[in-house]
């Protein structure tokens, strides 16, 4: 595995999501969905609120 990051191929662009955590606003690359639901993102300070989401856990 290399610690080189993932390059997008030419013209394709990120997702521009941003973290659901109230007062946040960063960007989220951590997106957590149940089957046929809206997904949900968040940043890496706030991915556990993803995991406990798909836990049913609020």
């Amino acid at each position: 595995m290399s610690d080189e990051p993932i390059k997008l191929a030419e013209g394709m662009m990120a997702a521009p999501h941003v973290c659901e955590f109230e007062g946040c606003g960063k960007r989220a690359p951590f997106g957590f969905a149940k089957p046929r639901q809206p997904s949900h993102w968040f940043c890496f300070e706030h991915r556990e609120h993803g995991d406990r989401y798909l836990a049913g856990v609020r």
